[in-house]
């Protein structure tokens, strides 16, 4: 298994240009949750969403136990984001494309 990101560049820079504090986050694309929770402590509420229902599996059984209460996952796709606008304050959009 590879280690993705073992400098920790990642949530460094999240969190040196989001301040996540107590925000509504939508994270579009975020697969098994390993960003995620790099940010979702900090929020008041954290939504993510992607296609694929295998990652989504993963991501929820991987979700710590302390933050299960503020974090959700729905399978959806980007080009038909089912929430309403402005329903969060910050929206993150990393590793997707």
């Amino acid at each position: 298994m590879t280690l993705k990101d073992p400098e920790g560049f990642e949530r460094k820079y999240l969190h040196k240009f989001a301040d996540f504090a107590g925000q509504r986050i939508l994270e579009i694309g975020c697969g098994e949750g390993r960003l995620t929770w790099k940010y979702a402590a900090a929020s008041a509420q954290t939504v993510g969403f992607d296609s694929d229902h295998d990652a989504l599996r993963i991501a929820r059984a991987d979700a710590p136990h302390d933050m299960q209460k503020n974090v959700h996952f729905a399978q959806a796709s980007a080009r038909d984001i089912p929430f309403a606008n402005e329903s969060f304050d910050i929206a993150i959009l990393a590793w997707s494309l």
